[in-house]
């Protein structure tokens, strides 16, 4: 046994559901020569400190949590500049990351996956700076993802982002945004916007699964434009919902990196937490900045 393996787990996310499970996780990754470290976050940050100051000489770092916690380890995998394989074990209330990729929702499962598994590269992204792992959102829906309490995540899971998404719709208020991407202009008022690497979007909008790669150096950029009355609102919904993007009042290309020009009181969520607006934005994919353990492929005979 001379591999190291961080397990970094939220004992919050979910329904908590994956604490029970922590024993048997161990012992997977303990069958398969890994010397296994169990820290649990107790605050916003601390998968990221974790991985800073426990995971520089890990040869595996294992996220159970939700996105948000998967985001963290990321974020420390990339601040020690280690090409550092992650393993990710969904146990939050939407994982919409995880969803994308299939992962098992099964928790010994997942982790068997894991352990398992083969090392797979992956596309993230850079807000100002700041890494998302999937999703950089605002407008409609985009609150429904970091302003349901905690609490009501944990007792309703999924449902409670649809019921806030409802909630969400009833307040529309729209945004004006110049955004440059691929050298074209796009400004308009908008009631929802998301640059995006996944199909599954705060747990209430799905993409065509058609249109995304995770891994091609690119972004899927979807601006709704601000209904002008009831008819344009109809055709929106059922748009999103028919995953038609071909809609004047949609916006559906694919691009590497953004410059935005936004209000600055303008909220945004990067994978479910929030992020405070501001007036310049540039957004920028980083290619195959992660490596994540993925099932092995079946082979056919």
């Amino acid at each position: 046994m001379n591999k190291k393996a961080l397990i970094i787990i939220n004992p919050c996310s979910g329904t908590k559901r994956a604490n029970k499970y922590l024993t048997d996780i161990v012992n997977i990754f303990t069958m398969k020569g890994y010397i296994c470290t169990v820290l649990t976050t107790t605050q916003n940050g601390d998968g990221t400190v974790y991985v800073r100051e426990f995971g520089q000489d890990a040869d595996l770092i294992v996220a159970i949590g939700g996105d948000g916690t998967f985001n963290e380890v990321v974020a420390g995998v990339l601040e020690t500049g280690k090409d550092i394989p992650i393993g990710y074990i969904p146990a939050g209330s939407t994982n919409d990351f995880a969803n994308s990729l299939k992962l098992s929702k099964n928790i010994v499962h997942a982790a068997k996956d894991i352990a398992d598994g083969e090392p797979a590269s992956f596309d993230i992204g850079s807000f100002n700076g700041r890494n998302f792992s999937y999703v950089a959102s605002f407008g409609a829906f985009t609150e429904a993802s970091y302003g349901t309490p905690q609490n009501v995540k944990n007792a309703l899971g999924h449902l409670a982002y649809i019921l806030q998404g409802i909630k969400s719709i009833t307040a529309i208020r729209k945004e004006h945004m110049v955004i440059e991407a691929d050298g074209k202009i796009y400004e308009d008022d908008y009631i929802f916007g998301a640059i995006s690497n996944s199909t599954s979007l705060a747990g209430i909008l799905t993409l065509n699964p058609e249109y995304v790669d995770m891994s091609d150096g690119k972004f899927e950029l979807l601006l709704v434009k601000a209904p002008k009355d009831l008819i344009d609102l109809t055709e929106i919904v059922y748009m999103l919902s028919s995953q038609d993007y071909n809609s004047s009042i949609l916006t559906f290309i694919n691009c590497s990196n953004f410059r935005i020009h936004a209000d600055a009181e303008t909220p945004w969520s990067l994978d479910g937490e929030y992020q405070e607006g501001c007036e310049e934005i540039e957004i920028k994919n980083l290619h195959h900045a992660i490596k994540l353990m993925m099932p092995k492929k079946k082979q056919i005979t």
